[in-house]
């Protein structure tokens, strides 16, 4: 973790007194410290705010105790991860086995200095961090010995199109975001840009099964002239929902053929965000949607196509949602419209990719919350 990044925590306690002088002591250390008074109170600001670094609750509260809080924490996937420490003036070895069973990090006495008391939080969050990095290190490794990518190196030569694309994974951290151009023959070409539901390492280990997936049904399909992408998109569905391990996860999928003969570009979406039309001429982006469900989902997905006419200088965009996700003081938040109209005001002033990709995309960095992903067809 950064030096220069505040380390968030969440004090639960019931003891007013209590509260603002341990709030006093972390922001002398320069933590970033939120209080609240109750379990319930702490709930709240968990579904409503970016999870902190770490939560220190009070075990004796009223309403419900910091057992009780802690069962509730760990019935919940996004916030069971969070280090947990319990604060207590009782000094119970029955307690703290109870506590240490739910897998709290430590527990904590009132009556310890409150110095003594953030330089021990303080060395829990350094100890946590290191074993991250050396977990994702490892994973690294392993990654890099299987040699598998699921972001190619560079775009495809398609006649009449630029291809372009971005990416950055969260936290540097390769996620379930995937991109393949597969290249049937001088006239058909694929692309493909997918997001499989979950986060970072857990996700990318299932982008192997769906792209190998994709991959043979693009191949098979061509093998029989067959260049419907909503018939291929309901062969991968079908596949998907008889595999045992990949019917659970699920995939959003954008699959769009180019024919270079005709120019035409044909588009079928399974629960993807809608495509970005700009068109040069009239200076104006609109949304192009699909209704089409997310892969593995149900059997029958209604994935239909759609054919998109680019004219000279129009560019076509399809994008995960990592690209309209940020994090502000209240939380977690997705804003497709804004993307949307920043993006349109980008290409009113310049309409070269690498341009707005220094401009426009590198500043939301800032704000990532998850993978980051956006192609570009330009129609040169």
């Amino acid at each position: 973790m950064p030096i220069n990044t505040p380390r968030k925590i969440l004090l639960v306690d019931d003891n007013p007194l209590f509260l603002k002088l341990m709030e006093q002591a972390f922001k002398k250390y320069h933590f970033k410290c939120h209080i609240v008074s109750s379990a319930e109170e702490a709930i709240s600001f968990l579904k409503t705010n970016s999870p902190p670094d770490i939560i220190l609750s009070d075990y004796e509260m009223l309403e419900m105790n910091g057992i009780d809080f802690r069962k509730y924490l760990m019935n919940e996937p996004e916030l069971k991860d969070i280090p947990f420490v319990f604060l207590t003036y009782l000094p119970d070895k029955d307690l703290m086995i109870k506590g240490l069973d739910l897998r709290a990090i430590d527990f904590l006495l009132k009556d310890t200095p409150v110095n003594v008391i953030v330089s021990k939080i303080n060395n829990i969050l350094f100890t946590i961090e290191k074993q991250r990095e050396l977990s994702e290190i490892e994973i690294k490794k392993a990654a890099a010995s299987l040699n598998f990518k699921s972001i190619p190196v560079e775009t495809p030569h398609i006649k009449g199109f630029d291809i372009d694309f971005w990416h950055h994974a969260y936290k540097d951290i390769p996620g379930g975001d995937f991109i393949d151009f597969i290249r049937v023959n001088d006239r058909y070409s694929f692309i493909v840009l997918g997001d499989v539901m979950g986060k970072k390492w857990m996700a990318w280990f299932f982008t192997f099964g769906f792209l190998s997936y994709i991959r043979s049904a693009l191949r098979f399909a061509a093998f029989d002239e067959e260049y419907s992408t909503a018939t291929i998109l309901k062969k991968v569905n079908n596949i998907i929902c008889y595999d045992s391990v990949l019917k659970d996860i699920l995939l959003s999928l954008s699959l769009i053929l180019i024919d270079s003969d005709t120019n035409k570009i044909t588009y079928s979406g399974a629960g993807d965000l809608p495509l970005l039309h700009y068109k040069a001429r009239a200076h104006r982006i609109i949304q192009v949607a699909s209704s089409g469900l997310l892969l593995g989902l149900f059997e029958q997905g209604n994935y239909t196509q759609q054919e998109i006419s680019l004219k000279k200088g129009d560019r076509l965009f399809f994008f995960t949602d990592g690209m309209i996700d940020f994090v502000n003081e209240t939380g977690k938040k997705s804003d497709y419209q804004n993307f949307a109209d920043t993006l349109q005001s980008s290409l009113a002033i310049e309409n070269t990719f690498t341009k707005m990709k220094k401009n426009l995309f590198s500043k939301s960095l800032n704000k990532q919350v998850d993978d980051q992903t956006i192609i570009s067809i330009y129609k040169s």
